[in-house]
């Protein structure tokens, strides 16, 4: 993550960030290294790491990170395929949760998992190309959950407070996507451009390997904390104060305004679907704000005090801090499988095959599969418009607005299609 490589570093082997030549980096680290990790040999004469830790301490974050990651990874997998599997949970929103779930699994599987090893055991055996590679899909895959969420929120603020307005088409989502992407490549791009590796010898053999960011600025430099700054507020301060003042304002339309006249079931349905939408989106967010608040206050703090991340227990502090940060992937698919009726069919779906799972024909019809809309036109002619369990069965009654009122037309006003919902 770009807001920790300096404390990564520290973390590591106490490395500051030196100038490229050895004999600079190797001078900075006997004036850093306080624990005596290059002063002190193991039984058999090598230079003793003060970071190892004891194998059942290796044990137990060994089991955290491997959990979290198989739980993000086949969760957001099965997220991407509920909606591109089945044509009627390719709405706006969901197309947008595709992306963001691409996201989370590429910070997963291609930056948590070499991470964590290199915290873990203090030595980086993955090689310079992928040290770049590892330092740039971080900053990049978070800068892309944010915007994404971000855009969701925009999707949300325009189909609430302006129904009326013409929705974003598939084309259209493809495209801001695409645009998020290209930001979240320019947010991350000073770390795969200064990215690299520095290796120690003892007795002419290789004894550990880091990797880290070397800014043109040398070693006393102040880019690291400048960058560093930077893409906090870009990936977190200003983004949720965004959100913030964005889902306030939609909150106050679906829950403070009233209509006037009774709703009609239909339409009582349609605001019960947005507010289920906005909840979800604000547990995402509020989830997210948690899991990184800790990562960017040690920053804060780390960078204003050496003496934290130079402490012997700083390792156990960070990877805690660290693991934290990094399941915030592996929450978002929960989320959507506990507050949204289609996604919890769909991962039955997909675990039916487990005893306490019951897949029903009812399940089939709610997310929709191959043969979903031939039953469901088969089941027209026998079923009236009805609620079951947030969902629609039967033919989608729709109607235009009948009042002259602002706040009433957001609520009598049914788009004719679903894609307001998830």
């Amino acid at each position: 993550m770009a807001v920790t490589v300096a404390t990564l570093l520290h973390l590591s082997d106490n490395l500051s960030l030196a100038e490229p030549e050895p004999t600079s980096i190797l001078s900075d680290i006997s004036m850093l290294d306080t624990s005596g990790a290059l002063g002190n040999s193991s039984a058999d004469g090598h230079p003793r790491n003060p970071f190892i830790q004891p194998w059942y301490i290796q044990l137990f974050y060994i089991v955290a990170f491997v959990s979290m990651v198989i739980v993000a990874t086949g969760g957001n997998i099965i997220v991407i395929w509920i909606v591109l599997a089945h044509k009627r949970m390719r709405t706006v929103t969901n197309y947008f949760l595709v992306n963001l779930a691409i996201a989370d699994t590429l910070i997963s599987v291609f930056n948590t998992v070499f991470n964590s090893v290199y915290m873990l055991y203090s030595d980086w055996p993955f090689g310079r190309s992928y040290c770049k590679f590892n330092m740039f899909i971080a900053p990049c895959t978070i800068s892309a959950s944010v915007f994404t969420f971000m855009a969701i929120a925009v999707d949300r603020y325009v189909a609430i407070l302006h129904p009326l307005r013409l929705r974003m088409r598939a084309g259209t989502v493809f495209a801001v996507i695409i645009v998020i992407w290209i930001a979240s490549f320019l947010v991350a791009f000073p770390n795969l451009l200064y990215a690299r590796t520095h290796t120690w010898y003892h007795n002419g053999a290789p004894w550990r390997t880091v990797c880290y960011i070397l800014w043109p600025d040398g070693v006393n430099n102040k880019t690291d904390f400048i960058y560093s700054i930077f893409v906090m507020f870009v990936n977190y301060v200003i983004p949720l104060g965004a959100l913030a003042g964005t889902y306030s304002r939609v909150g106050i339309t679906l829950w403070g305004s009233k209509a006037i006249g009774e709703y009609t079931t239909t339409q009582q349905e349609t605001i019960n679907s947005k507010r289920r939408v906005v909840k979800m989106m604000i547990v995402v967010v509020v989830i997210f704000a948690v899991c990184w608040f800790p990562q960017h206050v040690f920053f804060l703090i780390s960078n204003q005090h050496r003496e934290v991340a130079e402490s012997r227990c700083v390792q156990h502090v960070y990877l805690v801090i660290y693991w934290l940060a990094m399941s915030n992937s592996m929450y978002n698919p929960i989320i959507y499988c506990w507050m949204n009726n289609k996604f919890r069919k769909g991962f039955k779906y997909v675990f039916r095959w487990l005893p306490c799972v019951t897949w029903t024909h009812d399940d089939s019809l709610l997310l929709g599969g191959k043969n979903a809309v031939i039953r469901m036109s088969m089941t027209e002619t026998t079923r009236c418009p009805s609620e079951r369990n947030g969902s629609f069965q039967g033919t989608l009654m729709t109607s235009s607005p009948s009042s002259g009122n602002y706040k009433n037309m957001i609520y009598s006003s049914v788009p004719r299609s679903t894609e307001h919902q998830l």
